[in-house]
């Protein structure tokens, strides 16, 4: 039996870290960068890039040419990269897994371990438990202190354990394989895929759906949930290894399969006759904890509820064919004396007494991506943007009935002076800006565009342009970009100076958290809630999908605490105004309706609302 091809993730993992060689050994940054978007593009590719590289076609994937799918090539072929076998034998193994903490990175690797003998994780802790590397210059007790807390991090799964890879191996590897979650879009790309190759090979009969998380839209999901309903249902199941996106099917048959694709994400379908269709697709849709207390719910009225069908708990018989089946969840829901729960929802917070069809608290009319008038937050070239205000403009006004936007209205906010990354837009240019806006606004017709800055809330709560520039604008969003790690206490004042800044109409993704890759700053949300509904500024969603602050849980909060959202798409480009999208899900998974969003109003309402009325 021949030996099975090499994975991508394996690919991408050689790639990765010949990367990481390349940057120990002092090589020029791009190509340190060439082999890394290439380890990204490999990972992510939806087919198998062995065979690609065998078919001489692996330059096809965005980044890689004649020299990395040589490499490719050999490393099918052999199992290694000559090159980073050279490179390896000049570092110890473990040199690595210790670049990859944060804060440390491949210079100050080399220094531990030609001034300390550092070669190790283990041997890190140990100099760092020994106070050792407060000894080598440039280092301190500080780093001490991350480092260790570093360290133990690694033993600490992420995410609730869901998939996770923990211990000291984590930080090792071979650059960052999948072990985690993926993020919402990228989990919609691959379902997508899926559906349709699915959907081409099944038959008339049959219905091909996504469930889970993903129909959830939640933040980010761990695999793929799909649910069919056919008349063939083993047909279908063995049709899913047939996708080119499938790297192996480790099960199929009469009720389902699950499978790997070849970027390495689970993939679980689930299959049942027509007639189970509703209740399958609820079953599978809702999370762990909404599913049980639905059958909690159900037993109370006598009831048993499955993917199958629900059954009378008296009944004499069991299984599948004794179940009830529904054609829609609608049915499912009615029958258990409930309203309809929109996906969005279906978390155990609540939805289930709220929809009781006699005396439920009733279920929230949940905010609709058209209900948005404009956006708040985006960014041009005058900062770290990609394209001009013209551009930006010319795409959020695009007429509504044409599947684009279609705004009323646009915010430009491009990053104040110190924000610390891109261009630094600097008060005489912030001045030409405005100018810039201005002008624009007149000649383009369809849209109000405002001239706006998002602006840098320093350690001390101020802001980094002076109030007599500030009040030259339309819009003022106030962010946090900077001194991430202060305490709590001292985090929260920060914030609340900014909130109560009389010319700050909102703060931009409150807690700075990034999804699967950094944590919220220390925050008393309580009292940053309070203070927004008493001033009347508004707290964001961003609607970037490695953002989606506020989240859905501090969202809701935020709303019962009297606090009005604004969605934003933070858009740096043209394209990326379309994160609006991420920001709705957010806001639906919060429970908001309309009346909470600021920005579903029309532009004089929305510049009366909060700070705005005087």
């Amino acid at each position: 039996m021949p030996a099975p091809e090499l994975s991508n993730a394996v690919i991408a993992d050689a790639l990765a870290e010949l990367g990481d060689l390349y940057e120990l050994d002092g090589a020029i940054v791009h190509r340190v960068l060439a082999y890394r978007n290439a380890a990204k593009a490999v990972r992510e590719a939806p087919v198998s890039v062995a065979a690609l590289a065998r078919q001489g076609r692996a330059s096809e994937l965005p980044g890689i040419g004649a020299t990395l799918q040589e490499k490719i090539l050999a490393l099918v072929a052999t199992g290694t990269i000559p090159a980073a076998e050279k490179l390896r034998a000049k570092f110890p193994p473990g040199l690595i897994a210790i670049t990859r903490l944060p804060g440390i990175g491949p210079k100050r690797a080399l220094l531990l371990h030609s001034e300390l003998g550092v070669g190790s994780l283990e041997e890190l802790r140990e100099a760092a438990l020994a106070q050792r590397l407060r000894t080598v210059r440039g280092l301190g007790a500080k780093t001490e202190e991350s480092v260790l807390a570093a360290l133990a991090e690694l033993h600490t799964p992420a995410g609730g354990g869901e998939g996770a890879d923990g211990g000291l191996a984590a930080a090792g590897g071979g650059g960052g394989a999948r072990t985690g979650r993926i993020l919402l879009p990228r989990a919609l790309e691959i379902g997508g895929e899926l559906l349709a190759g699915l959907r081409e090979r099944a038959g008339e009969d049959a219905r091909v759906q996504l469930a889970g998380s993903i129909r959830r839209q939640a933040d980010s999901s761990k695999d793929v949930d799909l649910v069919a309903t056919t008349k063939k249902p083993t047909a279908l199941a063995k049709s899913l290894a047939k996708l080119e996106q499938i790297e192996r099917v480790s099960s199929a048959g009469k009720a389902g399969a699950r499978g790997r694709t070849h970027s390495g994400v689970g993939v679980d379908l689930r299959i049942a006759a027509p007639a189970q269709h509703g209740n399958l697709l609820q079953h599978f849709t809702g999370s762990a904890r909404h599913n049980a207390a639905l059958r909690e719910a159900a037993v109370r009225r006598g009831l048993h509820v499955s993917e199958y069908g629900i059954r009378d708990a008296s009944s004499s018989k069991a299984g599948a064919a004794a179940a009830l089946a529904c054609a829609d969840e609608r049915e499912v829901y009615e029958r258990l004396g409930l309203v309809y729960i929109e996906p969005e929802l279906r978390e155990d917070r609540g939805e289930l007494e709220a929809a009781r069809l006699h005396g439920g608290a009733g279920l929230p009319r949940l905010i609709e991506l058209d209900d948005v008038r404009g956006d708040l937050h985006s960014h041009t070239v005058a900062s770290d943007g990609h394209n001009t205000i013209e551009e930006m403009a010319l795409a959020a006004r695009t007429p509504r009935g044409t599947g684009e936007r279609g705004y009323e209205y646009l915010a430009i906010t491009d990053h104040s002076a110190s924000h610390g990354f891109g261009n630094a837009v600097s008060p005489e240019q912030l001045r030409r800006q405005i100018e810039l806006v201005r002008d624009a606004n007149a000649r383009i017709e369809g849209i109000e565009l405002l001239a706006g800055s998002e602006v840098n809330v320093l350690p001390d709560g101020s802001l980094d342009y002076e109030d007599e520039l500030l009040a030259e604008l339309d819009w003022v969003v106030a962010s946090v970009h900077t001194s991430f790690g202060m305490s709590e206490q001292r985090m929260t004042e920060r914030m609340i100076a900014a909130i109560e800044h009389p010319l700050v109409r909102a703060i931009g993704h409150p807690t700075g958290r990034l999804i699967e890759r950094r944590q919220p700053y220390a925050l008393d949300l309580d009292a940053v809630f309070a203070a927004a509904a008493r001033t009347g500024t508004l707290l964001e969603i961003n609607g970037n999908p490695d953002r989606r602050d506020l989240s859905d849980v501090n969202a809701r909060a935020a709303a019962r605490a009297g606090v009005t959202l604004v969605i934003d798409s933070d858009a740096h480009r043209t394209r990326t105004l379309a994160n609006m999208r991420w920001g709705v899900a957010t806001a639906r998974r919060a429970w908001l309706t309309r009346e909470q969003v600021a920005n579903t109003r029309p532009l004089g309402e929305l510049m009366r609302l909060g700070k705005g009325a005087g």
